[in-house]
Order: C-alpha cells, then sequence, then structure tokens
C-alpha cells in the first residue's frame, strides 16, 4: 500500500537551561529537702497560619527542529535563532541533530560561518509542536532559484513494525520534477516532485533499488541515477535529493545525489 502527501512550505529553535539542649543534675553532700518541682505551664498551641501553595510556571510548550545545509553554491553556514548561534560551520550536504525549540515565532539567520556580517538570510519562521527540517536549499547566484528556507514536517510517528515512512525533498536547482520508481519503472514512488516540493510514501521494509527519472506522464522517463537504500521497518526517513544534475554548467562541482537520513 502507499500513501503519498505533498507538502510545500515557504515559510521558513532554545532550551531552557536551568542541636539539642542537654540537662545535667549537680549531686552535693549535704541532704537536702527536695522541693516540689513545679508542673510547667501549658503554652497555648497557636493555630498554624495556612500557606497559599504557589502556582506551579507550566513548561513552555516546544518543538523540534533540525537544520539541513541544502545550497549546493552556498559556503558553510552558521545558524542563528532569536540572535543565538545555534550552529556553526554547517557544509553542504549536511543535517543536524533535532534542537529543542519553543513554539512560536523566531528569527532565523543564516550567515556565511564564521562571519556575522554576511548574511544569506534572515527572516521570521513559525515553529509547530512537531518536528521540521529547515533546508536551506536554493542558490546564493541565481535569481531563478534563491537561496531560503524550506520547511519539511517531519511524520515521526510510527509507520508500524512492517513499514517504512520515506519524506523525499527535491533540493536539486537544476533538476526537473522528478519520478522515483522501483523495479525497473513497475512501481512508482513518487509522481512529480519539482524543486523546493517534498512528498512521503509508506513502503514495505526491505532493501530498493531506487530510480530517479525525469517526470513523464507515463512515469517512464530517462533515469538519472539509481540509489540503492536498505529500510528498516518502523523507521522513518528524509531522502533528500542534493547538488547538481550537470555540474559542469553550474557555479560548483557538487554533483546529484540522494542523501538517506534516518528520522527517529
Amino acid at each position: 500500500m502507499n500513501t503519498q502527501r505533498r507538502d510545500v512550505l515557504k515559510a521558513v529553535g532554545g532550551v531552557v537551561l536551568v542541636g539539642g539542649l542537654a540537662g545535667c543534675a549537680g549531686q552535693g553532700g549535704e541532704t537536702t529537702t527536695a522541693e516540689p518541682t513545679p508542673e510547667p505551664t501549658a503554652t497555648p498551641t497557636e493555630t498554624p497560619t495556612e500557606t497559599a501553595e504557589p502556582t506551579a510556571t507550566p513548561e513552555p510548550e516546544t518543538g523540534m527542529v533540525r537544520v539541513a545545509h541544502a545550497s549546493p553554491d552556498a559556503p558553510n553556514v552558521d545558524v542563528y535563532v532569536d540572535g543565538s548561534v545555534v550552529l556553526e560551520d554547517v557544509p553542504f550536504r549536511a543535517v543536524s541533530d533535532y534542537l529543542m525549540v519553543p513554539v512560536g515565532p523566531h528569527t532565523v539567520t543564516i550567515t556565511a560561518a564564521g562571519d556575522a556580517e554576511t548574511v544569506a538570510f534572515e527572516g521570521e519562521v513559525e515553529v509547530g509542536s512537531g518536528a521540521y527540517t529547515v533546508a536551506a536549499i536554493g542558490e546564493l547566484t541565481s535569481e531563478d532559484t534563491e537561496f531560503g528556507p524550506l520547511i519539511v514536517e517531519d511524520y515521526l510517528s510510527d509507520p508500524g513494525d512492517d513499514t517504512a515512512r520515506v519524506t523525499l525533498v527535491h533540493a536539486s536547482p537544476d533538476a526537473p520534477a522528478v519520478d522515483v520508481t522501483v523495479g525497473d519503472g513497475e512501481t512508482v514512488l513518487y509522481d512529480g516532485v519539482a524543486f523546493g516540493e517534498t512528498s512521503t510514501v509508506e513502503v514495505p521494509a526491505g532493501d530498493y533499488g531506487l530510480e530517479i527519472r525525469g517526470d513523464t506522464e507515463s512515469n517512464d522517463g530517462d533515469v538519472v541515477t539509481t540509489v540503492d537504500v536498505s529500510l528498516a521497518g518502523g523507521a522513518v526517513y528524509s531522502a533528500m535529493a542534493l547538488g547538481y544534475l550537470t555540474p559542469d554548467d553550474e557555479p560548483t562541482d557538487e554533483a546529484f545525489g540522494l542523501a538517506l537520513v534516518q528520522n527517529n
């Protein structure tokens, strides 16, 4: 069974760090008459004053956010959230671990690594209570595929013991829309996913040879590349199409490839 979702989210997170008294009797040589010991006077017991219980401050709701560097002509980058650096010197094709971020709007800034004055992107992003990948896609040198963040929701719920869930992220700026098939085109997993788009499917766990093709109506376009993957049951993945399809004609020689990252 093959369920498919497509999301195009062109918007586009902070951990709350944080004696007793001893009496003794003297003994003399003379006999003395013991004086009666006076009974102690009872001290009235005061009624305790009730103290109001402090109201617990609720923990802020958080989301899970990670960053993927998917721009083939951008240098290594630093990532800031609300003015504080959260990731440093992130290279192309790298995907960070998830960060816990308070739900709500945040200012995200992406700069050249070690150079806070060279800003590639700055803008407000809205973080929800789920899990998200903020992918820096596009190119610094092109207006047609302008550099910017693509927010991808990562569906981390359990797909089942015998099923894997895979989200395709098309981040190759010079590649056309693609179909992804298996078995010499007999089974279509993804149909017509364009740059800046994502699509999610669930498939039986196992080994696959993914055939990435140019999009056609009959899903039988020329195979651009084939990628062998092994998908575990109960696992959730992101498959990111990265780099240039024709690097000889582009600003860098970062070649097209598919990066498979397990999310859970």
